[in-house]
């Protein structure tokens, strides 16, 4: 398998994770692949005609993209436990998949908006309001228990605010968000995963 990849995209590190977690990271050859929202890599339109990473190519020459379509692929290449699991427990997993990769999006969507030369007011004003609520809808979360895809997206949201928002200290006052990530953050998936700026 084939990856379209960079080493600062949380999309890419949160499918990376999951590979890790289920064994199958040595499977996945990477390609490194620039993207940008003004400037569309033109050569990848080909296999995704979004211009978005991560596509994955598959052996048989199809493609997958989108991080959560190619992280429960990749989940059904395994014997172990399910990051997407079974019964009840799927739809929480799905839930807080759905907010960590959602944030993620409006994380990616706040930080061009604080680059251009007058940043709309009541966009920042937005994504400060619901940067909030996510994180204490976090705080209130009992995320103790079996990894799961859920895990894996809030997790990555948690360490692209630190990469990309460290001025934000969003540890104060959550210190229950913080020890759960502090314990994700130090898991041998997320340290091979480290994301750079480069």
């Amino acid at each position: 398998m084939r990856l379209h990849w960079s080493p600062r995209s949380p999309f890419v590190r949160k499918v990376m994770v999951l590979a890790h977690e289920v064994g199958l990271a040595d499977r996945i050859q990477t390609t490194r692949t620039l993207v940008a929202m003004h400037a569309p890599n033109v050569s990848l339109l080909a296999d995704n005609p979004l211009a978005k990473i991560p596509t994955l190519l598959l052996d048989d020459g199809s493609v997958l993209y989108d991080s959560s379509v190619i992280c429960e692929y990749l989940d059904g290449l395994h014997a172990g436990p399910r990051m997407f699991p079974a019964g009840p427990e799927r739809w929480v997993a799905l839930r807080r998949q759905a907010l960590g990769t959602g944030w993620l999006d409006m994380l990616v969507l706040w930080r061009n908006a604080r680059e251009q030369e007058v940043p709309p007011k009541a966009w920042i004003d937005g994504f400060v309001l619901k940067n909030e609520a996510v994180l204490a809808a976090l705080e209130a979360e009992d995320l103790s228990g079996p990894l799961t895809i859920g895990h894996i997206a809030i997790g990555c949201a948690l360490a692209y605010l630190d990469f990309r928002y460290a001025e934000m200290g969003w540890r104060s006052g959550r210190p229950r968000l913080s020890a759960w990530f502090e314990g994700f953050a130090a898991r041998p998936s997320m340290i091979a995963t480290a994301v750079v700026d480069a």
